[in-house]
């Protein structure tokens, strides 16, 4: 699990393919530290483990299901990715609770500056849209964000400078694709409510009976 404050930015240096899937080899530093082979590190708001070390890199192995479902088809060498470590029970949660499991990718369609803040649109399917809510929380590129509205289209957030400059954020540009992951709480939730609807969520056998409120002095 992660947080979706981003440590730093780092950058693919080789990308090798095997058969539909693909081994990445990637620059970091910050996120090296006290990191051991098989640890998880969110690469782009996609959780990947790590499968070996080196001083200033790891590398990571990317299912076809991986590649099928991201915007890691897009990536080569020299593409800045958002990197994170995986959070420490115990520890605080600046952002929000992100898996690292990627609902879909959605599509930059504007960003515009509002006063010292930048805002982002992105166009996103209805498969996406449903499971997000305004001023809720979604991960874009792995980044935890405050909604600020949804649309039939897809939806905007609105970052700080401080965001917008030590993420890849600042390289996207219209068209640029991103990986979104919703709110994983919402998710359940969302879950939960269509199988109430469609009359296919079990029924609990209820305890309260009218023995048990005569007995608690109802």
């Amino acid at each position: 699990m992660f947080t979706g404050i981003i440590e730093e930015i780092g950058h693919i240096q080789a990308i090798e393919g095997r058969g539909s899937g693909a081994r990445m080899r990637i620059s970091a530093a910050k996120v090296l530290e006290g990191t051991a082979t098989g640890d998880s590190i969110s690469t782009n708001g996609v959780c990947l483990t790590v499968a070996s070390l080196g001083s200033d890199h790891f590398t990571a192995d990317v299912m076809p299901e991986t590649i099928a479902r991201t915007s890691f088809a897009n990536l080569h060498a020299g593409s800045p990715v958002n990197l994170e470590r995986a959070a420490v029970l115990g520890g605080r949660i600046g952002g929000h609770i992100v898996s690292g499991h990627i609902d879909g990718v959605g599509s930059v369609a504007s960003i515009s500056e509002d006063s010292d803040a930048v805002r982002v649109f992105v166009e996103a399917d209805a498969t996406i849209t449903a499971g997000i809510v305004e001023k809720g929380s979604v991960a874009i590129e792995g980044i935890s964000l405050t909604v600020t509205m949804v649309t039939e289209s897809g939806f905007e957030v609105s970052l700080i400078p401080h965001t917008f400059a030590h993420t890849n954020m600042h390289d996207k540009h219209s068209g640029s694709l991103v990986n979104v992951e919703c709110d994983v709480i919402g998710k359940y939730v969302f879950r939960a409510l269509e199988e109430t609807a469609s009359g296919n969520a079990p029924v609990p056998a209820s305890r309260i009976t009218l023995q048990m409120l005569r007995e608690n002095g109802f």
